[in-house]
């Protein structure tokens, strides 16, 4: 990806967003732009107005922490928007992010056995391992059930990007689809800011703003998220609507790689669906032959679904 550009669109869409008001400046009547002008965001950072310009036009390498911190305070950017700043300037700079190696291409690594019975040993929740380009590259039992649409029968790794946009069933078990929508692409993209050289992610944003519209639009958008924790709906076509929430811990044996839990409160009716989708998974599945959802041979007692609806892959 084009650092510059990608410096360039970030700051002046977080400066578009801003308004005099919420920074105390007067608009006045004759105002044309809706945001902050870079004469402004200057004033407020402590900078000069040539050296902002400079910014905004990508030329961001050497920019000290203080002045970046200066900007995000100016621009009013939340903690994520400011980290993802932070490693804009770093991959400006050549300093890599995190520690992390620089992304091979290719499909996932097999999941280690350890981290299999990790996932195995937790039976009340749906607990799944992604990596930064939306792999589902590890689940268990029962997120072996809830993501049924998403694995399907096998082959292809399961991606939940792919899922959210090409596939037409993700409407129906995304409720809230337009809200899910904008927090794939957020993460998406802070994940590519992260890591600028993971081609893998490159190219599954080029296939993506190719096939779908909203996708594009909301890639150019610029916004940014974490997962962190929260609460979502859903509509599993088996046990019908169920709100979970949800928990992401960092797999520090595999930087960039996430642990997601999703639990229901004790006693709600979602979690009794829950419950029910755990009895439903238990009968659809092959007893051996078993896989995967990266399509690999699979430890013992993981499991094979069935590939009876609703399971179904993606093209």
């Amino acid at each position: 990806m084009d650092n510059r550009a990608e410096v360039r669109e970030f700051l002046m869409t977080r400066r578009a967003r801003v308004t005099p008001v919420a920074v105390g400046i007067s608009a006045g009547p004759n105002r044309r732009v809706t945001g902050l002008r870079r004469s402004e965001v200057a004033s407020l950072a402590g900078v000069s107005v040539e050296y902002y310009a400079k910014l905004e036009r990508g030329a961001i390498a050497g920019a000290s922490a203080s002045v970046l911190d200066a900007i995000s305070r100016a621009l009013q950017l939340d903690d994520t928007e400011r980290a993802h700043l932070l490693d804009l300037a770093r991959a400006a700079d050549g300093i890599p992010t995190s520690g992390r190696p620089r992304r091979r291409t290719g499909k996932p690594a097999d999941p280690r056995p350890s981290l299999q019975w990790a996932l195995a040993s937790i039976t009340d929740g749906i607990a799944f391992v992604r990596d930064p380009r939306q792999n589902l590259i590890a689940v268990n039992d029962l997120g072996r059930a809830f993501y049924s649409l998403v694995i399907g029968d096998g082959g292809r790794t399961p991606n939940l990007a792919r899922f959210q946009f090409l596939d037409p069933a993700s409407r129906d078990f995304y409720p809230d689809w337009d809200l899910f929508a904008e927090m794939c692409v957020g993460i998406m993209r802070a994940e590519a800011g992260r890591d600028p050289h993971d081609k893998a992610l490159q190219d599954l944003v080029g296939e993506l703003s190719t096939r779908s519209d909203t996708f594009r639009t909301l890639w150019a958008a610029h916004n940014v998220r974490t997962h962190g924790s929260g609460t979502k709906r859903f509509q599993h076509p088996v046990v019908g609507e169920i709100v979970l929430a949800y928990e992401e811990l960092a797999v520090t044996a595999e930087p960039g790689n996430v642990l997601l839990i999703y639990t229901a409160e004790p006693g709600s009716p979602s979690a009794d669906r829950l419950k029910l989708l755990a009895s439903w998974g238990a009968e659809h599945r092959y007893p051996d032959d078993s896989i995967d959802v990266t399509g690999n041979a699979a430890p013992s007692g993981a499991g094979r679904w069935d590939p009876k609806p609703p399971g179904r892959g993606i093209d």
